[in-house]
């Protein structure tokens, strides 16, 4: 079981997250479409070395967006992730996630979150577009 703390932050675009795994960190920018379907993302990850003086420094001066912490149990199959989430606050999420690369070409890693799904039965009216960020700001009270 993976304990993640991922401190988003208020950037122009895209999204950038600070997440803390037990002693190690990394800064990860990403885009992607908040769309109920399978999308591309694409993502730079970054090793931290302090992670609570680069927090200090990024919410000073971008301002913190959201702090979502979950409970990760991390399998693979045939080349794609699967994410089983505890999310404090959101409830219990899957997420499968197919790396594009040497081993995957988009039509296959498509084929392959598809069968995932089915096998999951997850229905198409499960499909949740948004981010846990964006989930975890819409949960807050006003």
């Amino acid at each position: 079981m993976l304990a993640q703390r991922d401190t988003y932050f208020r950037v122009p675009h895209g999204r950038l997250k600070l997440r803390e795994e037990g002693a190690a960190a990394e800064l990860i920018g990403y885009e992607r479409p908040d769309l109920a379907a399978q999308r591309e993302s694409s993502y730079r990850r970054v090793p931290v070395d302090d992670p609570e003086a680069l927090k200090a420094a990024l919410a000073a001066a971008l301002g913190v967006e959201a702090t979502v912490v979950k409970e990760r149990r991390l399998f693979a199959w045939e080349g794609v992730r699967i994410h089983l989430d505890r999310v404090k606050g959101l409830g219990d999420f899957v997420e499968f996630e197919a790396v594009i690369g040497a081993a995957l070409d988009p039509g296959s890693a498509g084929r392959r979150v598809e069968q995932l799904r089915r096998a999951f039965g997850i229905g198409e009216d499960r499909l949740i577009g948004q981010s846990y960020c964006d989930l975890a700001l819409a949960a807050a009270p006003a």
